[in-house]
């Protein structure tokens, strides 16, 4: 499969957001894809969380990366995160 590579913007996420940049891989390598505005992809995957986050009590996490397939790698433009 090819390479993954996060865009400097999806990257700056990773903190704030609550994701690491394994998760977005095992989720862009094992969801499926999706058409998503702009001509980009998306998928989804749950991970179980079981922790706090910003002070409240959550059992999964969505990583939602939102990507282009290019001929030599996958980019990630931006990451998003659910927690419930």
């Amino acid at each position: 499969m090819k390479p993954i590579r996060l865009t400097a913007h999806a990257e700056s996420y990773c903190e704030d957001r609550g994701f690491s940049v394994r998760e977005v891989e095992e989720a862009i390598r094992e969801g499926n894809w999706q058409p998503a505005e702009r001509n980009r992809l998306e998928c989804r995957k749950e991970f179980p969380y079981k922790s706090e986050w910003h002070g409240k009590s959550y059992n999964t996490k969505m990583v939602k990366p939102i990507f282009v397939e290019e001929a030599d790698e996958i980019v990630v433009v931006t990451v998003y995160t659910y927690y419930y």
